[in-house]
């Protein structure tokens, strides 16, 4: 790794210890991620599955999508975990959490490559399966990061932290991660619309990790508690960002490629174990509101539908992008700048209550 590399280095040449900042790692981890995605993207279209129509998008969306290149999330999803382990400090929490990313990713490229959909209920299981994995595992990594063993969050509106309990964490964690997921995934079609809102998302992420939880004084200040890994967790989210920069290079409408479901839904469980490491689920919030209305208003309408027969938005069409397209006449541009416009308000006035209204 770079950053331990840095530490022997010094001794023979002074400036390297600049390799042991988290601030030049932070630098080094992005541009490399960049770099590496919008140059090797474009070298792995052949070998990528191509699109073959959306069956449930409207159909000037499927008509321009069909024949592309999908799946480019395995590539840059991949690149993010090279960069992760050879440029990075990693913990064997972020170790578990970067492989079950990775994982997640091997589902939706799988499904991606199929000629048959693995259907909505395989999926949903395998994601289920990985959720509370991943749960588990960010569980009992904080705890052991905690002084005295206990899990807490820290929440709006209130000053003092509040003790979780482990049953309590592993639920609240699955359904984040496994909801992220699937919002994240039915986001994903307008181009450049679903990176640019996880782009947002990650930068906001990664500075609060960074300037804030992984501040001692400016923690104290805002009165949030200060997470000794939040520099090393920035890192990571800062890596993640500089690849999906390099994808969205090439998904700028009108796109090359696609993510395809195997970086929809790896960024979506990227996006909500950050969250749940932050100590404040309500993030979410901050970093997510257009995906989760986007794509999860359409999971409850359907789920009602499905299931209980309740019948909701009949005059909506989701994902909500898909409405505003067909109904209002949005061309593919109009929806990516409105939308992202919208999750930028959200995320300042939303990140100026739950640090300040305490």
């Amino acid at each position: 790794m770079i950053f331990y590399l840095g530490q022997y280095l010094q001794t023979l040449w002074g400036p390297a210890r600049l390799l042991q900042s988290y601030a030049v790692i932070i630098a080094i981890a992005l541009y490399l991620g960049f770099i590496l995605a919008e140059k090797l993207i474009p070298k792995f279209y052949n070998w990528l599955p191509h699109d073959r129509g959306r069956e449930f998008t409207i159909k000037e969306n499927a008509e321009a999508a069909k024949g592309k290149p999908t799946g480019a999330g395995s590539v840059f999803i991949t690149l993010f975990v090279l960069i992760c382990f050879f440029v990075i400090p990693i913990s064997i929490t972020q170790g578990f959490i970067i492989t079950l990313t990775w994982l997640t990713m091997l589902t939706g490229f799988l499904d991606d490559r199929s000629v048959t959909s693995w259907g909505e209920y395989l999926k949903g299981a395998l994601d289920l399966v990985i959720s509370v994995a991943a749960s588990f595992i960010l569980y009992f990594g904080l705890k052991k990061l905690s002084a005295d063993g206990i899990v807490r969050f820290w929440l709006p509106f209130v000053s003092a932290e509040v003790a979780v309990h482990p049953v309590v964490y592993i639920i609240i964690c699955t359904i984040m991660l496994w909801t992220s997921i699937n919002t994240t995934n039915c986001t994903d079609g307008v181009d450049g619309l679903s990176a640019s809102l996880v782009l947002l998302a990650l930068i906001t992420l990664g500075s609060v990790f960074y300037f804030i939880l992984g501040h001692k004084e400016i923690s104290a200040y805002l009165l949030v508690p200060h997470f000794i890994e939040g520099a090393r967790w920035a890192t990571m989210i800062f890596t993640m960002a500089g690849v999906v920069m390099g994808y969205l290079w090439h998904n700028a409408f009108p796109s090359h490629c696609l993510m395809g479901d195997a970086g929809s839904r790896a960024l979506g469980f990227f996006i909500g174990a950050c969250v749940m490491v932050s100590g404040n689920p309500f993030l979410i919030l901050a970093t997510s509101s257009i995906i989760f209305v986007n794509g999860g208003m359409g999971l409850i309408k359907v789920f009602l539908l499905r299931f209980f027969k309740i019948k909701v938005f009949e005059n909506i069409r989701f994902p909500l992008h898909d409405h505003m397209r067909k109904n209002h006449g949005w061309s593919p541009t109009q929806v990516l700048i409105k939308f992202f416009i919208v999750q930028v308000l959200i995320t300042c006035g939303m990140m100026g209550i739950f640090l300040k209204i305490r």
